[in-house]
């Protein structure tokens, strides 16, 4: 029972960590960084971003994912 409601999980978080990395922008920002506007207001406050947070919950979503790999391999 535990060792399939942690894969329903699993499967979940791997849809969603997918999806949230499909929607984060590129770290090449084109002409754009060459031509200094990555010293924009919201170059400088991507942490606040939504931008930013995506960035946040992938590092956490990421994370989640290996324990959980880690925890269904020992679980068998």
């Amino acid at each position: 029972m535990l060792k399939m409601l942690l894969t329903v999980i699993f499967v979940l978080l791997a849809i969603v960590l997918t999806v949230i990395v499909l929607m984060q922008e590129g770290k090449s920002a084109g002409l754009g960084s060459v031509a200094g506007m990555a010293d924009t207001y919201w170059g400088k406050n991507k942490g606040r971003s939504m931008e930013g947070n995506l960035e946040k919950f992938t590092k956490f979503a990421a994370g989640a994912f290996l324990l959980l790999a880690v925890v269904l391999n020992l679980l068998g």
